[in-house]
Order: C-alpha cells, then sequence, then structure tokens
C-alpha cells in the first residue's frame, strides 16, 4: 500500500505557477475570496487560499460582507466584482446563510471569472470537453492527484460514490474525457444505489465522495484497488484536545491495507482543491488578458 501525498503534489503545482505568474506580462492574476459571516471552517479555508495566492504571487482581493447580507446585497457585490477588469477570479465560499441560495450566487459570478467551475456554462463546457472552461477544483484535484501518482486511468473502471455538482458529477465527466489521462469507464452510485457493495467492489479507481464518515469498509473495496477519499468529517474523539478527529468517507484503518494506492485525510485531496483554484485563477488571467 502506497500513500497518496497530496501535500507533496500541491506543493509542486504551487511551485509551478508561482514560476509562470512571475512570467506573466503586466499585473499579477487577482482573485476576489468573498466570505460571509465569521463560520470558522470558512474562515480558515479562506486563510489557506490567501496564503496560498501570496506563495505564488496572486493578488487577494478579501470581500468579508456580514452573515446579515440580503441576497441581492450579495448580487450587487458580485456584479461590481464582475464588472471589474482588475478582478481575473471570483470565489464565494460555502456555505452559505440559509437565507441565500448557493446555486443562484454560483450562477451570477460571470462564467469567465468562475474559478470554482459551478457556473452552468462552465459545466456545459466540461461535458463537451472544451478546454477554456473552470472545472471544479476538487475533482480537478483527484485527476492531477491521479496523474501525477502514475495511476492509469485509460481502460480502467472508475466508481465514483456521490453524485453532487461540486464532486461527484464533474469527477465523472472528467474520468470519462477523451484524455489520454482519463478514458476511464465510469460508475456513479450514492446514497440509493442497490447492492451498492457489489457494485464498488468493482473498482480499479474509487472516489469516495458520499459525505459520510468512514462510510466505505473493506467489504466495499476490490483487492489492488486505487482509493480517493474526498470526504471530511468531523468525529467526537475525548482523546483530542480539540474533541473530534478529522477522518475521510472511507475506514482507513480496514481499508488501506487492501489498496495500492489511498489517499490520507487530511493530507490528500485538501491541499489539491486549493492548488486547483490557484491554477484556474491564473487561467483566468490568461484568458481574460
Amino acid at each position: 500500500m502506497e500513500l497518496i501525498d497530496g501535500n507533496k503534489i500541491a506543493a509542486e503545482i504551487i511551485a509551478e505557477l508561482k514560476t509562470q505568474v512571475a512570467a506573466l506580462p503586466g499585473r499579477p492574476p487577482c482573485l476576489a475570496l468573498v466570505r460571509v459571516g465569521e463560520d470558522p471552517a470558512s474562515v480558515s479555508y479562506v486563510k489557506k487560499k490567501e496564503l496560498a495566492s501570496a506563495t505564488i504571487g496572486i493578488t487577494s482581493r478579501l470581500i468579508f460582507p456580514p452573515v446579515t447580507i440580503t441576497q441581492d446585497g450579495l448580487f450587487a457585490l458580485i456584479d461590481g466584482l464582475n464588472a471589474d477588469p482588475a478582478v481575473d477570479g471570483i470565489l464565494v465560499q460555502s456555505p452559505l446563510p440559509k437565507h441565500i441560495n448557493e446555486t443562484a450566487v454560483f450562477r451570477r459570478i460571470a462564467a469567465h471569472k468562475d474559478v470554482d467551475g459551478f457556473h452552468t456554462l462552465n459545466l456545459g463546457k466540461l461535458a463537451q470537453e472544451d478546454e477554456t472552461g473552470f472545472v471544479a477544483c476538487t475533482p480537478a484535484g483527484i485527476m492531477q492527484l491521479l496523474q501525477r501518482s502514475g495511476v492509469a486511468v485509460s481502460g480502467k473502471h472508475v466508481v465514483v460514490l456521490g453524485r453532487s455538482l461540486i464532486v461527484g458529477k464533474p469527477a465523472a465527466l472528467l474520468a470519462l474525457q477523451r484524455r489520454p489521462w482519463a478514458n476511464a469507464t465510469v460508475t456513479v452510485c450514492h446514497s440509493q444505489t442497490a447492492s451498492l457493495p457489489a457494485l464498488t467492489r468493482q473498482a480499479d479507481i474509487l472516489i469516495a465522495a458520499i459525505g459520510k464518515a468512514e462510510f466505505v469498509t473493506a467489504d466495499m473495496v476490490k483487492p489492488g484497488a486505487v482509493v480517493i477519499d474526498v470526504g471530511v468529517n468531523r468525529v467526537a474523539d475525548s482523546t483530542k484536545k480539540s474533541g473530534y478527529r478529522l477522518t475521510g468517507d472511507v475506514h482507513f484503518p480496514t481499508v488501506a491495507p487492501l489498496c495500492s494506492k489511498i489517499t490520507p485525510v487530511p493530507g490528500g485531496v485538501g491541499p489539491m482543491t486549493v492548488a486547483m483554484l490557484m491554477q484556474n485563477t491564473v487561467k483566468a488571467r490568461r484568458q481574460n488578458a
């Protein structure tokens, strides 16, 4: 069993992007980071994105409206960023307060500045294999992990456990693409799938993104499979100072010994999501020039 080191691979990509940004003519790329309210997890995620931007040479524009902002107020803020030629990428950190429709917010961001890859136009471009679009950061990071870890995807059976627009659906579309690094046969499973373990056991590559702590157990994994664990869950643990521990969607202690390769949690997919956001921002700067 080999651990796929997301921290190491993300650091390689960050270093590559730093070189690319240094060579860009004119101003550096600019990423607007919008965080509504003071949710502790959101504060942490935005800080990581700000630090990565600074390392690469991307300018961060930090905008922190109060949790009481109305949907129309947030729309007006986004409209201003859409119209600002000095802003290349816009990210609105989720989750948003319950009184704001997240899907409507994602659609409000101009498609050419949608570095999160959630806009309807960018999802359509992904389905059409149009490389001018932006791909959601976590699925893009998964494919980079596989490529840079020497995992051959072409001709393999990829099983995606989860059907969200953030991970599951775009991951399936990426693995299906007619590219040397893709060309997989893909099955998408979810919480309502009948005979789920029988399907996941067929996977040469299993992508677990169902959002349930330690859901994938040893009986669901084929020996020798590559397992990509997307989940980040907090589980109560009185032995930890924080009172909880982080775990993925995979029961790592029993599944890992079966795998040829597996991502840990933390330190697997998470760092790649930030790296792909940075990559999308640099791409936006080039395309919007």
